[in-house]
C-alpha cells in the first residue's frame, strides 16, 4: 500500500488482510514489514524495538534525541502539576492509543500511536493497555526523524477521530504551534494568546506554557 492510499482510508475502512498468526514474535526482524497487521498483532510483538501502526502498516520508531526527551519531559510535568486534582489525566510514551473504528476488538484495530505526550478526559476510554479512541490533546515533539511521519500521517489520523487540540512542538525551531477542531471536523491552527509568549489551550481553560521558559537553554 502506498502512502498517499494509507492517508485516504477512512477511520471506518478495514484493510483488506491481516497477520492471522497467533504465535509470539520474538525478534524484529521476524516481521514482514510489507503486511497489513491488527493490534493483535501488535500484542504478540515482543522485541525490544518499538513501532506504531497506521492503517495497519508498521513504523518504527528511533531512539529520540535529547532535546527531544527534555522539551517533551518539561511540557509533560507543566502538564501534570496544572491537572493534579482534576478530571483530566496526562500520560507520556511509551503509551498506546488505539484509533478504532466501529468495532474496539483487537482484531478490528488496525492503528496504534505512541504520541509523546496525550490528556485523556473520560476515564471510559483508559484501560490497563493504554488508551482506546481519541484523546484530548495530543501533543507532538518534532524530532529530525519524525516530522514527515507528525506532520502529515498522523496529523490526518488525529484529525479524522476527532482529537480536540494537537500541539506540533519543534525544538530546533523553538516554535509551538495548536491546531483545533472546529464544528466540521476538520483542523485549524489555533489563535494565539495575547501574550505571544505565552501559549494556552481551549480544551483546558487557566493552562498556561510559557514558550520562552520552555525553549530557554535548549
Amino acid at each position: 500500500m502506498k502512502e498517499n492510499e494509507i492517508k485516504q482510508e477512512g477511520k471506518n475502512k478495514v484493510p483488506k488482510s491481516y497477520e492471522t498468526e497467533e504465535k509470539e514474535i520474538l525478534t524484529f526482524n521476524e516481521i514482514d514489514l510489507s503486511g497489513t497487521y491488527s493490534y493483535a498483532s501488535y500484542l504478540r510483538w515482543k522485541f525490544e524495538e518499538r513501532v506504531e501502526l497506521i492503517r495497519g502498516k508498521i513504523f518504527p520508531m528511533g531512539a529520540p534525541a535529547t532535546t527531544h526527551q527534555v522539551c517533551t519531559g518539561d511540557v509533560f510535568v507543566v502538564l501534570y502539576q496544572f491537572l493534579k486534582g482534576k478530571q483530566c489525566r496526562v500520560f507520556i510514551s511509551p503509551f498506546d492509543v488505539r484509533f478504532a473504528g466501529k468495532s474496539l476488538a483487537d482484531k478490528d484495530v488496525f492503528t496504534v500511536l505512541q504520541p509523546d505526550i496525550c490528556v485523556v478526559c473520560d476515564d471510559q476510554k483508559i484501560d490497563e493497555k493504554g488508551c482506546v479512541g481519541a484523546p484530548d490533546i495530543v501533543v507532538e515533539v518534532l524530532s529530525l526523524e519524525n516530522k514527515r511521519k507528525e506532520l502529515d500521517l498522523k496529523f490526518k489520523v488525529y484529525e479524522e477521530f476527532g482529537v480536540r487540540e494537537y500541539w506540533i512542538i519543534d525544538p530546533i525551531k523553538k516554535s509551538l504551534l495548536k491546531y483545533a477542531l472546529n464544528e466540521n471536523g476538520a483542523f485549524v491552527l489555533g489563535k494565539d494568546s495575547v501574550d505571544a509568549e505565552k501559549f494556552t489551550s481551549d480544551v483546558l481553560p487557566g493552562f498556561c506554557l510559557d514558550e520562552k521558559e520552555l525553549f530557554e537553554g535548549q
